[in-house]
């Protein structure tokens, strides 16, 4: 019971280090413009004591195993994941310095027993604590990219409404990022702000591909820089990519559904079937053994 105790205690701590470590207080969808915009303010300089308010050996023990331009790469995940409040690259290494030492500590205190089991379960508990917080990025940063590319359609519908109607481009863009909630408004909304503080739409836009991974997004902007450079009607770009985001959604939806009776196959196999087997055979395998004993 006390080796139970602890086992639970030592995953507790592991789990309560790496979140408070990683996560920080989740943004929550604005109603306008000027407050999405604000969660894209400048971070303000860093300093000696904002650069250790985790603990320096923690990073520097994930530093020094992992490869060079670590930081780079961590900060290219932390824009897909939408730049997370107290997310930050060294909170992320400092955060995979403590998986490794708390999942070793638990690989330990499971193959106490034997010198082999003692080595296995440190190796594994220290890989799975180390790589823990990169996981949890990632998977922040494709569920932000899925919700991107769910929201583009009905984003570009709404754009072609505004701009037929006689918008400008930015002021649709304005009304995108004040009536919808989600990644896309707030990216919309940085847009904005960067052709505000004097960018280019152009460099704005490409740098929205830069924070995206959506194949959809990327032809989106590439056709808008094209139809600029070319001197076509924007109403006329925005209504032929609204129509074949929609074609493209529809295709999505019909590939899920295709995929949903290979997905069914192993619940069916391992769940539904040998309790199938136990109800339909069971009864005729007992009157068998019956007869076999009787004789």
């Amino acid at each position: 019971m006390v080796l139970f105790a602890a086992l639970g205690c030592l995953a507790l701590a592991l789990g309560l280090g790496v979140f408070a470590l990683v996560s920080g207080r989740p943004a929550t969808a604005a109603g306008s413009l000027a407050l999405i915009e604000s969660s894209y303010s400048a971070a303000p300089p860093a300093t000696a004591e904002t650069a250790h308010s985790s603990p320096g050996w923690l990073r520097q023990i994930a530093a020094r195993l992992s490869p060079a331009g670590v930081g780079a790469t961590l900060q290219r995940k932390l824009d897909l994941a939408g730049n997370p409040p107290a997310w930050t690259p060294d909170r992320i290494l400092a955060a995979k310095g403590l998986g490794l030492l708390l999942g070793a500590g638990l690989g330990a205190l499971l193959g106490f027993r034997s010198v082999g089991w003692l080595v296995l379960c440190l190796a594994v508990g220290a890989v799975v604590g180390f790589f823990l917080p990169d996981l949890l990025l990632y998977n922040a940063g494709q569920k932000r990219q899925t919700s991107i590319r769910k929201a583009l359609p009905d984003a570009l519908d709404m754009l072609t409404v505004c701009v037929e109607s006689g918008l400008g481009f930015d002021a649709a863009l304005a009304q995108v990022a004040r009536n919808t909630r989600g990644p896309l408004a707030q990216e919309c909304a940085r847009v904005l702000q960067e052709m505000q503080i004097g960018k280019s739409r152009n460099q704005a836009l490409r740098a929205l591909t830069d924070r995206t991974t959506v194949p959809e997004l990327r032809a989106f902007v590439s056709a808008l820089a094209q139809a600029g450079e070319l001197g076509v009607p924007i109403a006329q770009v925005l209504r032929e990519q609204a129509r074949e985001m929609r074609q493209r959604r529809r295709q999505r939806a019909e590939e899920q559904a295709h995929k949903v009776p290979v997905k069914i196959l192993f619940p069916l196999i391992f769940c539904l079937f040998p309790a199938m087997f136990v109800v339909i055979i069971g009864p005729g395998a007992i009157s068998i053994m019956k007869v076999f004993s009787s004789l």
